[in-house]
């Protein structure tokens, strides 16, 4: 990249970050780092994006505050709202609206596995409904988010619905700078699909990798007492980011909120979430098996 290019990619980026990150203090103390960065003449983007996402979160650790290399050029429409709707649709289709899996295992042991992420209530709401349909008669239920990169908490909500009673609640809530308010997600009171209901155990699977969504899940139903996590502590991202092109093959991706849970105010923000019972990601499902078989009254 010629430094014209580097420069105009950076100033985008600092501006987006001064206009739009969560934390505003944290969000200056970062746009030093970068104006103090070494980005130089002909650095290509891949390598552009890797030292600006460094120094993006060498001050907080936040996962989502990123500079991100596409291989494709960007769509000249990214970020307008319909277009990545139809983008996220598509993908839905092609992966199942984010049904990895769904199984009936020995044991009447039930499992559906979350994967890539939970996709729009549009795209997402038929295939949940469909998994929770074939589980319905299951003894307990293992809900599998090891491969869970996010999603919306609008479907993380909505899934989450199908193992409580169907009096309404709030699931969660995230604070938004632009609005300097809590926006509220609460369970749904009509399913498509029956419910597993509040009372036949759940385990929840966690890898190091379960991220955003998949770990507002595992945290959310471990606080309520819902659910038992088993595998590893989870990545640690709870600050939902916009998309925003800064040059044909760069997205910078930031973080314009924080969640929020209605019982602790806290969230699982560079913590992660850490399991009731750790063991390695690949050991989670025979973990999890043991402890429905025998740990279970």
């Amino acid at each position: 990249m010629r430094q014209d290019e580097i420069t105009e990619v950076m100033t985008r980026v600092v501006d987006l970050v001064t206009q739009h990150y969560v934390f505003p203090e944290v969000g200056k103390q970062i746009t030093d780092v970068l104006a103090a960065g070494h980005y130089p003449d002909g650095i290509d983007a891949p390598e552009l994006a890797a030292r600006v996402t460094e120094d993006l979160q060498s001050i907080n650790g936040d996962k989502h505050l990123r500079l991100l290399h596409s291989e494709e050029p960007l769509r000249e429409d990214h970020g307008d709202d319909e277009a990545d709707l139809a983008e996220l649709t598509a993908w839905a289709a092609r992966t199942g609206g984010g049904i990895g899996k769904v199984e009936r295992l020995d044991d009447n042991i039930g499992l559906i596995e979350i994967a890539p992420l939970f996709f729009p209530p549009t795209a997402a709401g038929d295939p949940i409904a469909a998994a929770m349909t074939l589980v319905a008669g299951a003894s307990s239920l293992i809900v599998d988010v090891r491969r869970c990169r996010g999603g919306v908490p609008e479907t993380v909500a909505l899934f989450g619905s199908y193992l409580f009673g169907p009096e309404p609640f709030q699931w969660g809530g995230i604070y938004f700078r632009a609005e300097d308010a809590i926006r509220q997600f609460w369970t749904a009171p009509h399913l498509a699909g029956p419910r597993f209901g509040p009372d036949r155990p759940v385990v929840v699977l966690t890898s190091a990798t379960t991220f955003s969504g998949g770990e507002d899940v595992a945290f959310t139903l471990q606080e309520r007492g819902r659910a038992t996590v088993i595998g590893e502590v989870t990545r640690g991202g709870a600050h939902p980011r916009e998309g925003f092109k800064v040059h044909t093959h760069l997205e910078a991706t930031i973080p314009v909120a924080r969640a929020v849970s209605p019982l602790s105010g806290t969230n699982w923000e560079g913590t992660g979430v850490s399991p009731d019972i750790a063991v390695p990601a690949d050991q989670a499902l025979a973990r999890a098996l043991t402890h429905l078989r025998t740990e279970q009254p």
